[in-house]
Formats: C-alpha cells, sequence, structure tokens
C-alpha cells in the first residue's frame, strides 16, 4: 500500500510538471499533501513537511545568498576588466576565439545562472565570429560545454541534489572537483579542436576563393579581409543590460576580487557553513560596494526575484521529500524495487546513472528528476549498501548540468540558439555529441578517483 502511494505521488508529480498542468511549486506541494491524506495520515502530513523544510532551510539561506553575492559582483563590474581583457588576446585567429569563448563563459557562469552567462557572452562574441566567418554553432556549442559542465555548490543541480536527498551540498561538490577539473580539461581540448577546425575550413574556403581569382587579402587572419579585420577590432566587448553603469565600482576591482575569493575558499575548504559563507559575504559586499541604506535595497531588490523563485521551489520540495520520508513511501518504493533488480548489480547503480544522467537531461526536467526520480534511485542504492551522496554524484555529471543546453525542457536551450541565431534543431545536433562526450569523461573520471565503483 505504502510503495503504491510513493509511485503514485511520483508519477502524479512527473505528468503534472513534464505536461505543464502546474509548477513546480503547485505540483510539489499539492502532490505532498494530497499523498499523506490519502495515505491516512492527516494532521501528521503538516508535521512530515515542516520536519522536511527544517531540513532544507540551510541550502535554501545558501542559494539566496548566493545569488545575491554575485549578483552584486557583477552589477559592481568584478567580470568587466576579465572579459575585456580576454577578448583583447583573441585577435582574429579561430582558435583563440573559440577558446575564449570557453573560458568567458566558465568565468561569467560563476553566478550559477545558465541564462545570464548565455546572455553576456553569446552577444558579446557573436560580432567577432561573423566577422571572422566561424561556424555560429561553434559558439553555441562550446558555451554550452562551459556553462554545463561549471556545476558548483550554488547552481540549481547540486542544491536539488542536496535538498532532494538531505546531503550537505560541501559533501556532494568538494569529492567531485576532480571530476569537474577532468570536465573542464575536456572543454578547452574541445574548443580548440573546434577552433583548428574552423582555421582548416576557412583556409580551404579562402583557397577556393584564389583559385576562382577572388582577392582575399587574408594577412594574419584566414580568408579575412583587412577591412573586415579592422571593423573587428573595433567590435565593443558585450553590454550587460541588466544593470546601468551608475552601479559599477571600477575603482574596487580588486577588493571585490580579493573578497570573492575568501568567500569561494570559506565554501570550498568546509571551516564555514555555505549559508554563513554567503550571507556575511553579501553584508560585506554590499557595505563595500554600496553604503547606504537606499543603495543597499537596490541592489538586493535587483536580484530578489531570481533568488526568492528558487528558494520557494527548494521549500516546497523540502516539504515533498519529507512526507515522502514520513509516510515510509520512500523506502517501501525503494524496498519493491531492489526486491526486482538482479543480485550483484547494486554496486554498478551510481557508474549506470552517470552513463545516462545526460541523456535524461532531454526526458525530465530538473525538478522532477532531482524530486521525483534520485530519491528512489538513492533509496534503492542504500539498500543495497551503498550511499545516497554516490547516487547525488552520478546525477550531476549530466543530467541538468552538461545536458540543460540541449534540452527542450529547459528555456535555457532556446536562449542559446536565439541568441546564437541557429534553428535549435542545429544546435542539437551539433552540440549534443560534445556535451554528451564531457559527461561520459567525468563519469569515467568519477570511477578513476574512487567516488563510486565501476
Amino acid at each position: 500500500m505504502i510503495a503504491s502511494l510513493g509511485a503514485a505521488s511520483i508519477v502524479v508529480l512527473l505528468a503534472l510538471i513534464l505536461f505543464n498542468r502546474c509548477s513546480p511549486l503547485v505540483g510539489l506541494v499539492a502532490v505532498a499533501a494530497g499523498a499523506g491524506v490519502v495515505g491516512g495520515f492527516g494532521l501528521k502530513t503538516a508535521t512530515f513537511m515542516l520536519e522536511g523544510i527544517t531540513t532544507i532551510a540551510p541550502v535554501v539561506a545558501m542559494f539566496v545568498f548566493a545569488i545575491v553575492f554575485f549578483g552584486i559582483m557583477t552589477d559592481a563590474g568584478l567580470l568587466d576588466p576579465i572579459i575585456g581583457r580576454v577578448l583583447s588576446l583573441t585577435g582574429l585567429r579561430p582558435t583563440r576565439i573559440v577558446i575564449a569563448s570557453a573560458l568567458l563563459a566558465l568565468l561569467v557562469h560563476l553566478d550559477g545562472s545558465g541564462a545570464v552567462c548565455f546572455l553576456v557572452v553569446i552577444p558579446a562574441m557573436r560580432p567577432l565570429y561573423e566577422r571572422v566567418g566561424i561556424d555560429r554553432r561553434v559558439l553555441a556549442c562550446v558555451v554550452s560545454m562551459a556553462a554545463g559542465v561549471n556545476f558548483l555548490p550554488w547552481t540549481g543541480p547540486t542544491l536539488r541534489a542536496s535538498a532532494a536527498l538531505k546531503i550537505p551540498v560541501s559533501d556532494i561538490f568538494r569529492p567531485m572537483m576532480g571530476v569537474q577539473a577532468v570536465g573542464l580539461v575536456f572543454v578547452f581540448c574541445a574548443a580548440w579542436w573546434l577552433g583548428k577546425r574552423e582555421t582548416r575550413r576557412l583556409a580551404a574556403d579562402a583557397s577556393a576563393l584564389d583559385l576562382n581569382g577572388a582577392a582575399t587579402g587574408s594577412t594574419g587572419a584566414v580568408g579575412v579581409s583587412p577591412a573586415a579585420r579592422v571593423a573587428a577590432s573595433k567590435i565593443p566587448i558585450g553590454e550587460d543590460v541588466r544593470r546601468p553603469t551608475a552601479v559599477k565600482r571600477p575603482g574596487l576591482f580588486w577588493v571585490n576580487l580579493l573578497l570573492t575569493l575568501l568567500v569561494m575558499s570559506a565554501l570550498v575548504s568546509g571551516l564555514v557553513a555555505p549559508a554563513v559563507a554567503f550571507m556575511v559575504g553579501t553584508v560585506i559586499a554590499l557595505l563595500i560596494n554600496y553604503p547606504g541604506s537606499a543603495a543597499q535595497r537596490d541592489r538586493v531588490d535587483a536580484h530578489a526575484h531570481a533568488a526568492l523563485a528558487m528558494a520557494a521551489i527548494l521549500l516546497a520540495a523540502g516539504a515533498f521529500t519529507g512526507v515522502m520520508t514520513g509516510t515510509g513511501a520512500l523506502k517501501a518504493l525503494a524496498q519493491s524495487a531492489v526486491s526486482h533488480l538482479p543480485p550483484g548489480t547494486g554496486s554498478q547503480i551510481p557508474f549506470l546513472l552517470s552513463l545516462v544522467a545526460m541523456p535524461l537531461s532531454m526526458l525530465f526536467d530538473p525538478d522532477s528528476f532531482y524530486f521525483g526520480v534520485l530519491p528512489v534511485v538513492a533509496e534503492m542504492h542504500a539498500r543495497l549498501g551503498g550511499t545516497a551522496v554516490q547516487v547525488a554524484q552520478a546525477a550531476l555529471v549530466g543530467q541538468m548540468t552538461a545536458g540543460f543546453p540541449v534540452s527542450p525542457l529547459t528555456p535555457a536551450t532556446f536562449l542559446v540558439s536565439g541568441l546564437a541565431g541557429i534553428d535549435l534543431s542545429a544546435h542539437q545536433k551539433f552540440a549534443f555529441p560534445y556535451l554528451y562526450a564531457a559527461s561520459l569523461m567525468m563519469a569515467l573520471a568519477c570511477v578513476l578517483f574512487g567516488l563510486f565503483p565501476a
């Protein structure tokens, strides 16, 4: 009975979210409350929900203050000199341009927002791609790879895994730093290879023009005329439309950089709780950059929508997992599933999940997977002698990390293709193999680093 209740709850939740019958917030709370009442738990359902919310509160606090902190750093212009320097070093060489695109995406994605990363990097780089003649699918691909592999403690998938399985974010992320480094090495190797391929293609096009008697004037950049080189050298750095110039603080660049490094060091080291690190960091950032209550209130208000929208979903997810745990539905469902598994497959669950995590992004949106599917898989693995953190780490190598920039279930995918000026299908066909390869490389790294057995 309880196992059936758990299965029905998850199926209903997935259906409501995947078919857009309601928002994740409404679905999580409604299904949680309904499951408790139908299961005969009455007012105990409220207790279960509150216990789940209490467990998830530190994660919610970390997310809210992380969004505000990185928003303040971006408003103050922390990334502007870095972006300008990177763009000034690219010249008109395709390989440098493609690698610079990946580097800029990696830096801008430090705030954890894929949408912001794409809005800043793609408009900044696209004119350069068009002047030189580089395939815009390459731009969409390398930016997607850099943002997708760059899963951080304050990004959505990591927070969802932490919330769904009630595991501290640092316990999930710290062992995966080496795995992420492997993924980023792959990203830059792929960017280099794509840049080299574009160099050869442009050289071939230039040779074809020469054979036809066309003047290419290629002195320095393959297939680029002197006029185009002059025009390209005057391409402005992408303007960040999210903030007015008045809020920039260029004179505080080194202070803000030092503060950011200190906050991230405290977070990674585990010496300070993540929520506290970002909370204190946010307060210091506001005092340094925007003294005065009015200016501080404006900066907080500027980022409140993004922070509170995700915080509400996380709290709702806490209520849902609280009911699934309190009623015993999660354990009963996992026990039922375990009884049908072939002997000896339990230790393989994390590795098998890591192999399919990225393609599952095409089928599940992040809320339905992390709050509906992942807890069941984790409980199955735990009953077979494994740990929930291994399942969380397996999911993070691809499920809505490497997979989110090509998933039709996330708005970011449409944003990438739209900003790059390419068809969605063209972007998915071109980028999917590279993103999946990055996910597989990280899955193998998890095995090599001993995070879970192969």
